[in-house]
């Protein structure tokens, strides 16, 4: 049997309807009373999710997933300047001391949170966080810790847009495409890859990154500079700064896919290189990529025997009963795309402006 030819598609340029309408209601200033009117109405916590704050949101030769950079540092203190003025920023291990004593959350009580643990957050964000004031979860995989190196995802999009072919050939997701000669049109192609990819057993997402690095001669233990994770010696810094650090497995898979033994490596494993780097117990994770895949009943299960306290996915939404769902916590995803009128619209009434997260789970 052949496999289809497929064409990439290149998103069009230019703003979607949410950022549109929330231009609209900012610039008329309808957001702020039924942001007010939702106030009264529901007490929910808010998570924020963030992957990378880099200096630019349009880096110039950066052939990395640009979707995984939330923010440009100029933007990112805009938005964390917006909490600390308009909503109540607290600490993860505070949420937890409100649920172990039978505390109410105060109103739009908001988190903050990062995904993987790039070096970018450590240059970037941290100074940033501390200049205001500010606490942020990260949430880390030890074993990139240790190695530095990229995810696996990572470098399978890395791959895409500098390899020298002109195709790409993937018999396993049923998928052969042109990898034309601009880079837009490349990331059009490894999105669709990624998408393919994550439907796929744990074996066979690694199988198939590990043959396209010997088919195009480009090893991920060569490792890039625009794509490390933090050090050690970074986390420990920020954890003595006031930075809050948590799981996210030890290798950055789908929990969901793993054998017991395997979801039990990864939880354990993780906790365990957290709490002696640190000198302290790890109570909260990521799950990694996040979606409804990605974790299940057996994975929350074996988070809290594993001595987790709370647990986040990667599914967009806001929690109104954080002691139900602590091992399935919603979080609202922070997208390069938003200006400043969308993430203030997006945080305020996140039901209108957020993300859904059959679009935006990484």
């Amino acid at each position: 049997m052949t496999t289809p030819e497929l064409t990439a598609t290149v998103p069009a340029t230019g703003y979607g309807r949410r950022q549109l309408l929330a231009r609209l209601c900012h610039g008329t200033q309808l957001v702020s009373p039924f942001a007010r009117l939702r106030t009264l109405l529901r007490n929910d916590l808010r998570i924020l999710a963030y992957h990378r704050v880099l200096e630019s949101a349009e880096p110039d030769g950066f052939d990395f997933d640009v979707d995984l950079i939330s923010a440009s540092a100029e933007r990112f203190r805009a938005q964390m300047a917006f909490l600390r003025r308009h909503f109540h920023p607290m600490r993860f291990d505070e949420v937890l001391a409100r649920i172990d004593s039978g505390r109410a959350l105060p109103p739009r009580a908001v988190l903050v949170s990062f995904d993987d643990g790039y070096d970018d957050n450590h240059r970037v964000a941290f100074p940033i966080l501390q200049d205001l004031g500010m606490s942020a979860m990260f949430f880390v995989s030890t074993g990139h810790v240790e190695t530095g190196l990229p995810f696996a995802y990572d470098w399978l999009v890395h791959m895409i847009c500098g390899t020298g072919a002109s195709v790409f050939s993937a018999p396993e997701l049923g998928m052969r495409a042109s990898l034309p000669p601009e880079m837009e049109g490349r990331r059009a192609v490894a999105r669709q890859v990624l998408a393919r990819l994550k439907s796929l057993d744990d074996a066979a997402q690694a199988a198939l990154v590990e043959r396209l690095e010997t088919e195009w001669n480009l090893p991920r233990a060569n490792g890039h500079a625009d794509c490390r994770a933090m050090s050690w010696d970074q986390l420990r810094e920020m954890h003595r700064a006031g930075m809050e650090v948590g799981s996210h497995g030890v290798t950055h898979r789908m929990l969901a896919k793993l054998s017991p033994r395997d979801l039990e490596q990864e939880l354990r494993g993780s906790k365990q290189a957290l709490d002696r780097e640190l000198g302290a117990s790890t109570c909260v994770l990521a799950y990694p990529v996040g979606g409804s895949d990605a974790f299940n009943d057996r994975v929350a299960r074996a988070a809290r025997e594993a001595g987790y306290r709370m647990a986040c996915s990667y599914i967009s939404g806001t929690n109104p009963s954080v002691h139900e769902s602590r091992y399935a916590l919603q979080r609202l995803p922070v997208e390069r795309e938003m200006d400043n009128a969308w993430f203030e619209s997006m945080v305020s009434l996140p039901e209108v402006f957020s993300f859904r997260s059959h679009q935006r789970v990484y």
